[in-house]
């Protein structure tokens, strides 16, 4: 079995791509990815001499990058990881990037699944489709979309653009709709890691408005293999939500981190909360558990632990995505807010 994964060098998908190989049961992926600035083959640096692994240099928004990949391999399933993911830059920089990739991307993809005849395409999609949630209640597959943000809009869009493929033109898709992800490799835009990597230099932690925001956060490993399974043996033209049970405020987060650093709290700085931000995020994932029977191996805490861990071990893996264009973007974008929003995607 041979499964074209788009977005593989970054982060959810390399974990994923480690993961199958790691199974042993023969299947060869090819991974096409553009390597923007969230897209790093360091992530794969342990595999990349792996005979059932091929890298190629593309991006899906372009309609020629995607008719090569096809031309050169026949593809068995196609996993659809690629995206512009960070709100704040679909917010304050612009949305171009975010059609270009979530939108016309998806639709390469399907056009060529299609020609091509490939069994399975899965779009890995995520639960800000949904909107935001009040105080009581879960997202469920059935639960309308509403996006509140450019990113979530265009992911949002794609989705709508699968389930088109498989109704109108019969190409047999799955779709997969995630909480928040954490663990190794990460980028550093994201809450989990930066908190970490801000609070062992002593940096101050930015947090969003009050810091009562709340997401639903599960362990990659966790996700990813959800993510295997439903591609197995998922029902064609289905939704699969994937949560990890424990959906707590950001501000919670961010003083586990500092436990288990032993950092003090006074680190914390609460900056000018993003236009627009959702309340609360929470999954309901009892629909792939039943059918399935999919369960997460990793517990919150023991996941953090872990994922802490990694990330002090790997110090100039991180320091080396902290440098250059990076800290320059982020400057011009939070700058205003506070000086101590060096980085963030602060869920």
């Amino acid at each position: 079995m041979k499964i074209l994964v788009t977005g593989g060098a970054g982060f959810i998908g390399s974990n994923y791509i480690r993961q199958v190989l790691a199974m042993e049961d023969g299947r060869e992926i090819v991974n096409l990815d553009a390597l923007t600035y969230a897209g790093n083959l360091e992530n794969l640096k342990d595999i990349q001499d792996d005979s059932r692994y091929t890298f190629v240099k593309g991006d899906i928004g372009q309609r020629g990058d995607v008719e090569r990949v096809f031309a050169e391999h026949r593809f068995d399933a196609v996993l659809n990881f690629a995206a512009e993911s960070h709100v704040d830059r679909s917010l304050h920089v612009g949305v171009d990037a975010f059609i270009a990739t979530n939108i016309q991307g998806t639709q390469n993809l399907l056009d060529a699944s299609r020609e091509h005849e490939v069994k399975r395409y899965l779009q890995v999609s995520t639960d800000e489709v949904y909107g935001s949630l009040g105080d009581e209640g879960y997202f469920t597959e059935t639960t309308p979309l509403e996006p509140n943000n450019p990113y979530s809009a265009t992911k949002a869009g794609a989705d709508c653009l699968v389930r088109a493929a498989g109704h109108s033109h019969g190409l047999e898709v799955v779709t997969t709709r995630c909480s928040n992800n954490f663990g190794p490799f990460q980028f550093p835009e994201k809450l989990i890691p930066l908190m970490i990597a801000n609070a062992q230099e002593d940096k101050p932690l930015p947090v969003y408005g009050d810091g009562l925001h709340v997401r639903d956060w599960i362990f990659v490993e966790d996700h990813c293999a959800g993510i295997d399974l439903v591609l197995r043996e998922g029902k064609a033209d289905e939704v699969y939500n994937m949560g990890g049970n424990y959906d707590v405020p950001n501000i919670e987060i961010v003083r586990n981190i500092l436990q288990i650093l032993g950092k003090p709290e006074s680190l914390i700085t609460y900056v000018e909360d993003r236009p627009g931000h959702d309340r609360r995020y929470a999954i309901d994932s009892s629909k792939i558990q039943r059918e399935l029977s999919w369960e997460r191996a990793y517990a919150f805490p023991q996941a953090i632990e872990k994922t802490v861990e990694w990330y002090l071990s790997n110090d100039g893996w991180l320091q080396n995505l902290r440098s250059g264009d990076y800290q320059d973007y982020y400057r011009m974008l939070y700058g205003e807010r506070s000086d101590a929003a060096e980085g963030l995607d602060l869920a």
